[in-house]
């Protein structure tokens, strides 16, 4: 499935030095790849065409399961009303994941300054992590100074954990050997921290991002199911519930797939960017062909 491609040394000069090592470079095949976007594509399609099959052959009315087709239609034809809803879900779900990247890097580094302040604050991260989200809402929406406020500091309270918890872990997980040389070295807390730490923490990092990037979205969603808001500024979430009460399924339907397409595109984008900072050194996300 994958070929080799073998470099070697140019010119006689080179015989017995580095270069001259042969260096073997994994690379996918074009029916690999071919592979890995036709196989899920096409197990998609044979899902669409079992539901269709399903809901004709035995008769399912609209309101109780809709055809691809009428979620199709319903997709496009509520476009207007679907749009504004999935911009207030994003913004909410983005604004969220932002503010839990500055705090949770922010409170990491902070934690592994000192053990006396990681006892301190830490546990309190661990009591909002375990609280259920569901129960904080009610307490959120009336403090808080409007519902769209309530919504993203409960998003935000989901996707912190996961992206401190990760950069704690990577930040200790340090190989001793390498602070030792930079204490030999002389260098300074803050030098370690910089140039050492982050770096290697990096791969946890991202790991972190992956998880708080789909867990600020799902706490969006719940969030506006237990505020149960309404109006225009209201996210995909009531509008689901909006299409459950009026038995408008094909819409419900609609409303499900792109929150289903959002949550993909969310970690398609993360995974990228753990690629774009890993692939070059991390093993991780080094190709090698065993």
């Amino acid at each position: 499935m994958s070929e080799m491609v073998q470099t070697g040394p140019r010119d006689d000069d080179e015989a017995g030095t580095d270069s001259a090592v042969a260096i073997l470079v994994p690379r996918t095949s074009t029916t690999e790849k071919v592979l890995r976007i036709a196989v899920p594509v096409g197990m998609l399609v044979l899902g669409v065409v079992a539901w269709h099959l399903t809901v004709v052959l035995n008769g399912i009315p609209k309101y109780i399961l809709p055809t691809p087709a009428d979620v199709a239609n319903s997709l496009l034809n509520d476009w207007p009303t679907l749009l504004p809803a999935l911009w207030v879900t994003l913004r909410i779900t983005f604004t969220a994941l932002a503010l839990a990247l500055v705090g949770g890097v922010a409170m990491a580094i902070l934690l592994v300054q000192s053990k006396w302040i990681e006892l301190a604050l830490f546990p309190y991260a661990v009591i909002l992590q375990v609280t259920p989200i569901i129960a904080i809402a009610p307490l959120l929406l009336i403090y808080a100074p409007d519902t769209q406020t309530a919504l993203l500091i409960c998003s935000f309270l989901v996707a912190f954990f996961p992206i401190l918890s990760n950069m704690v872990t990577g930040l200790k997980s340090v190989d001793h050997n390498l602070l030792n040389l930079y204490d030999l070295y002389g260098a300074s807390r803050w030098q370690t921290l910089i140039y050492l730490k982050i770096p290697a923490a990096m791969p946890y990092f991202m790991a972190g991002l992956r998880i708080g990037g789909g867990l600020a979205l799902i706490a969006a969603v719940v969030a506006e199911f237990a505020a149960g808001s309404a109006g225009e500024g209201s996210g995909l979430a009531f509008r689901l519930l909006e299409s459950q009460y009026r038995l408008n399924i094909p819409r419900l339907f609609a409303a499900l797939i792109l929150l289903t397409g959002t949550g993909i595109a969310i970690f398609g984008l993360t995974s990228f960017i753990a690629w774009l900072s890993l692939h070059r050194w991390h093993e991780s996300a080094i190709k090698r062909e065993n």
